[in-house]
Order: structure tokens, then sequence, then C-alpha cells
């Protein structure tokens, strides 16, 4: 692999942006550990969230993630003859005030292969930093190293640990129950016994800091001085934005003190006890060649797929003793049927994770009861959640999408009861009225106070789009998935399944297309026989967009209904960052994704653009237009995303109207994935036309 395909994904920002306060705050970082912990902050080494933090662990993976080591204050002792000089390189905000503000320094930023800042304190000095995740591991390597120093000057860092031990969704605060701390000279390693942390673990928790060389050797000259005190009131805006608490506590037992110079680089290793970590050069060497594989995916692809590809290491998780699945998304979500099987094709098939795709899928076929895979496995408590109707078609057309990368005989043997389980059990009736209405074969979903569709969004007992009744992309998955299981017997021989399954589909097209299309010139409706009267839901939403995109179109690329689709979305949902969730004439539209959470999640489906979905749009105007390049046309406003605000990946969400301002979730899976899927099949049929 060639360093210009390295660099050409590399996202590298200069003095000019990273000591602007207002832009090197905006910005995030991230690195994870493939086993749903994670380290991230912004660039100027400030948290502005309660879940920024230097090391984040799964402590019961891929769930149970807390706050251990939030940071470390970090100052560099410059000495020239009897005249020392401190430069704070840290960056807090408090209330009223940012202090101290060593972002003013910071020369350089640069992301590949792992974050790396880079600081001028004065002329001829500077002084690196790079934090990288050992793979499989709750922790976490922080490297300092000089790069320019004259010969007459002794340096030593300071670095203050600032500890928290609690759960990533709150904050902590002062107490008198403090960690017990342990200096150990001869490894340079300070020991902890964080508390017991609520609802998460039953003992206390073990954590080393540990002073050591790249090559794992204790870094000898370091000492500890033990001073526990708390620092109080950090505040963290993006909460106090989200309407949450937003001011926390932490909790320092002392200062290390370590001499350093151009030939003396050091690294802090944070991890939870017992550890049989690699040294930080083997981790950090080992993070590099992972990168290097992925993008032998994409050696002809342009900076943006290249990029797309990077990021789809951070969602894909596989405990050593846990089930392999998708992180939605970073920092709150964890893992999610529905997200999960719409993100696996991008993420897994796209860099060539065939593999890892099978474990996804079977360890979510082990779940499958009433026909319906989880939609979520929670936090805390191990029960999961079914409250889903399409998780199970996505996972149906996922499975279909790994059986069409080469034949698996024996995999879908393994699978086949849980495809039929899924089949039968909606046809049938399952949960939440999820049942085939045997009038028009359509699939009807939803009882009150329940949310089953993407359109998830709850607060309290208060539904904000229920969509009860004949949701439309529910039945273009239920139409494909029919087409998906027939097309899967055929390849095992089960014929009589397959012919079963195929006319039971069509009927449900015809059912389909009989019944969505509106009259207007609209396209088609959201949901159908919608409670108490039966009335068709003429809301403008993107939706209908999958009746084109998906696998099986219930709509030829010339028939009037498909143009009236495409026509609708782009003249009323498509926006540069995503689809619209709900079209801006709509006296329920929300403009803005922001505010507390009645605010926030009032908006969540109503208005706000979802980046995943453009996708779907862009697949459906390759197969309606036939052109390639007006599809690729429709994504490519993302790629100047990967730098404003989750640094490297694709946010969750953006406001409906311009400004259009990235929120949520700095990395989000499906909107990588989704992406990086339908871009990777642009070019492959580009490439097959030019051959």
């Amino acid at each position: 692999m060639s360093e210009g395909v390295l660099g050409k994904s590399d996202i590298v920002f200069d003095a000019a942006l990273l000591q602007n306060e207002t832009e090197a705050m905006k910005r995030e970082w991230l690195v994870t550990n493939g086993i749903g912990g994670y380290s991230s902050a912004t660039l100027a080494n400030a948290n502005t969230r309660r879940y920024h933090a230097l090391l984040v662990a799964a402590l019961k993976p891929p769930v149970g993630r807390c706050v251990l080591l939030s940071k470390l204050e970090e100052t560099l002792v410059v000495k020239r003859g009897d005249r020392e000089e401190r430069f704070e390189l840290s960056a807090n905000l408090y209330p009223g005030t940012t202090h101290p503000t060593g972002y003013r320094w910071l020369e350089e930023w640069r992301m590949l292969p792992a974050p790396s800042w880079t600081w001028r304190v004065d002329e001829g000095i500077k002084i690196g930093k790079q934090v990288w995740m050992p793979r499989g591991h709750n922790a976490v390597y922080v490297a300092y190293s000089v790069s320019e120093a004259p010969a007459d000057v002794e340096m030593r860092l300071e670095l203050v640990p600032l500890l928290a031990w609690r759960d990533y969704h709150s904050e902590m605060a002062a107490t008198s129950s403090t960690p017990l701390a342990i200096w150990c000279e001869t490894n340079r390693c300070l020991r902890l016994r964080l508390p017991q942390i609520e609802g998460i673990t039953e003992a206390p928790v073990p954590l080393h800091l540990r002073l050591c060389r790249r090559d794992g050797q204790p870094y000898e000259a370091a000492s500890f001085s033990a001073n526990a005190c708390w620092y109080y009131r950090f505040l963290h805006p993006r909460e106090q934005e989200r309407g949450l608490d937003f001011c926390e506590d932490l909790f320092s037992p002392g200062v290390f003190t370590l001499p350093i110079s151009s030939d003396q680089p050091l690294v802090v290793e944070g991890g939870i006890e017992p550890l049989d970590l690699p040294t930080p050069a083997e981790s950090l060497d080992a993070v590099g060649e992972e990168q290097q594989l992925l993008l032998t995916q994409c050696l002809d692809a342009d900076a943006f797929e290249a990029r797309l590809v990077l990021a789809t290491r951070d969602f894909l998780v596989e405990p050593p003793e846990g089930r392999a699945t998708v992180i939605a998304g970073y920092h709150w979500f964890t893992d999610w049927g529905r997200d999960t099987m719409i993100a696996l094709p991008g993420l897994c098939l796209t860099t060539g994770k065939v593999p890892f795709a099978r474990a996804i899928l079977r360890s979510f076929a082990q779940f499958v009861d009433q026909g319906m895979i989880p939609n979520r496995f929670p936090d805390v408590g191990s029960q999961p959640e079914y409250n889903t109707v399409d998780a199970s078609l996505w996972f149906i057309l996922a499975v279909w999408r790994v059986h069409k990368t080469g034949q698996e005989s024996a995999f879908l043997e393994e699978l086949w009861p849980a495809l039929q389980a899924i089949i039968e059990g909606y046809r049938k009736g399952t949960r939440y009225n999820i049942h085939v209405d045997t009038r028009d074969h359509l699939l009807y979903a939803g009882v009150e106070r329940v949310q089953l569709t993407w359109m998830d969004a709850k607060v309290g007992d208060y539904v904000v789009t229920p969509r009860i009744g004949k949701p439309v992309e529910i039945n273009a998955l239920w139409y494909n998935a029919l087409r998906c299981v027939a097309d899967i017997a055929r390849s095992m021989g089960k014929t009589i399944d397959a012919q079963r399954y195929d006319e039971e589909a069509e009927r449900a097209r015809e059912g389909f297309q009989g019944r969505f299309a509106r009259g207007d010139g609209l396209g088609l409706y959201d949901v159908l026989d919608t409670p108490p009267h039966g009335e068709p839901d003429g809301a403008i939403r993107p939706n209908q967009i999958f009746a084109l995109s998906l696998p099986f179109p219930l709509f030829s690329a010339s028939h009037p209904t498909a143009q009236a689709i495409l026509r609708t979305v782009q003249s009323q949902l498509l926006t540069p960052f995503g689809l619209r969730t709900l079209a801006p004439d709509d006296p329920h539209y929300a403009p803005r994704y922001e505010g507390d959470v009645w605010h926030r999640d009032t908006a969540y489906h109503q208005g706000t653009a979802w980046p995943w979905l453009l996708g779907a749009f862009a697949e459906a105007v390759w197969k309606v237009t036939g052109s390639r390049e007006e599809a690729r046309r429709a994504l490519l406003p993302l790629s100047t995303q990967m730098e404003v605000y989750g640094v490297g990946s694709l946010p969750e969400i953006y406001d409906g109207s311009e400004p259009q301002r990235p929120n949520g979730c700095i990395a989000q899976a499906w909107s990588v994935a989704e992406v990086l899927r339908v871009l990777r099949e642009l070019r492959s049929e580009g490439e097959k036309e030019r051959s």
C-alpha cells in the first residue's frame, strides 16, 4: 500500500483552524476499541459532552459503557538556565470562561493513523501527542514526543489525571467515596480502585495508569506525587444545548512528572485490569495495518470513498465473549437490530468482511422470537426489546445480500429456519398487531403508544409519528423480503417454497400498486388504513423512496408512479446532506433539531434531514433515470461533512432548513454505510460498463 493512498484519506487541520476556539471546539475526534469502548473529545482537547473522555470502557461489552479516565491535564515546563516557563497545553470549559487555552499553541492536527496534535509553544520547541486504543481491550494509549527543541533547554511534562466512575449517560459529582491509589515505583504504574458504578458494576473497578516507552518498558524517569483533590464545575455545553445536566466534577489522585526530550518519547497507558496488552508500538502498528488493509478495498477510489471505508471500522464490534454486532452511533447508541441490518451491507460487504457479516447475522438469528429480531439490546439488563416491525425484514435483505456475494450453502441452511420463522410469523400475525391483511395482502402493524417503524421518536407515552396501519416502506420491505426468501429457496433447491413465496410476493405487489399510489401526482401515501377511520396518511415523507430503491422495485422505471415518487422526493425533501423527514409546507414541519428532549424528539422525524436516506435516494435516481452521475451527485455534498463535526465520519442528522447544522451522533453507522454502499455500487457498475 502506497503512502499516497493513506495520505489522500487523511484529514489535516492547521493553526488557523485549531487556534480558533469556536472551530476547534465544534470538531470532535473518535477512536474505538472494537468491543464498544472509545476515546473522544474536541480538537481543542476540551470535553464539551458528558460522553467525552480518554477512556470510555465497555465493562459489559459491547454495552456497560463508563467514563473512567476523563482527561489528562498537560503542562509543559521549559527550563533555560535558571528560568522556567510553564505552557499549559490543555483546555477546559468552566462557567463563563475557558481555562487553560492550550489550543492557542496548536500548529497541526492529523487524523491518521491515530489522532495527533502538534503544539509549537516557543521558537524551536514543538511537542506532539497521539491517542489510540488497542483492539479488543478497554485501554487507551496517550503518547507524547518532542519533535523540536534547542540543545540548551530541559523540559518536563506534568500530567494530572482526571478521573470519573460513572455511566456515560450521567455527570460526575464530587463525593466522599474516592479511589484507592497505589504508586508502584518498579514499573511506574499507578493502580487505582475506582468505586463501583451504580447500575453497571457490583465491585470496585481496577484501573491502572502506567508510564512507559513505546516498547512497553517502564519510563524510569517518571515520578508521581500524591495530591488527592477534586476539580469542580467542568462545563459541557453540548449537554446544555440538549436541555440536560451539563456540569461535572472530576477527581485527581495526584501529578505525574516526566522529563521529556527528543530521544525520550513516552506513553501513558490507561486500562482496566487484568490486561494482557500489546506494547504501544505494536498496538499502533496494528492500527495502521488495519487501515492499510481496509484501503486495499478502494485503491481506485477518491478521498471521500476511502474515508468512508476507514470510518466503517468504528462500528463493527466483536467482544471476546459476546455477539458480533454493529454500534449504531457514537457516542450514545449501542447495537440496534434495525440499524445493524441496514448498515451491515455497507460496513461489511463493501470492505471484504463477508465472514463478519455472517457472524452478525448468525448472532441475531439466535434471538428470533415470534418471527422478530430484537430492536435493541439495552445498556443495563440483558433482555432484548422487540419493538420494531422492520428490523426482521431488513435482516432478510441483509442475508440475501450476503448470499449474492457467493454461494454459502452451509450459511443459508443454518439461517433458513430464521428466515421462515420471520415470514410465517408476519403472515400469521405476531406482536403489536403485525399481520398480513388477507384482503390486500399488505402488512399491517401498530398498537397505541408503541413506535414500530424507523420513525420511532417517543417522549414518555407520546409517540411522535405512530404510523399505525400499513406504512409504505414496511410494505416495500415485505415485498422485497418475500422475493429475497424465494430467491434463496431456489438456490437451495427448495422449489416449492420458492414458488409459494413468489406467489405471495406477487399478491403483495398487486395490493401495493393498487392502494399506495396517490391520485394527486405526489407519489405514494405514507401510511394506509390509519386509525380510527382507516384514512390514508398523505404527509409527504421520504419513506416512499424505498419502493424504488430496494433490490426488487415495486414500479418499473418508466411507470408514471415511479416518476412521481422521484419528482416529489426530489422537489420537497432533498437537501444537500439528507432527505427531510417531512415536507416544509406541512404544518407539523420542524426546521430545527434543537432544545430540550421534548423539542428535539418532536423534531426528530418531523423535518430533520437524515444522511442515510441519501443512499436510497441515489439508488432510486440511478434505477429510474439510468444516470450514475446524477445519482452520485446526490451523495457528493456529504464529502465536505467529514471535516466539520465528527472528523472522519458522517453524522446522524442535520437540520431540515438552512443553515443545515450537523447534529445528533457525530458518527452514525447507517449514514456511513448507506452512502458507501451506493457509491461502491455506482462505481462497480461503471467499471463493468467500461470493461
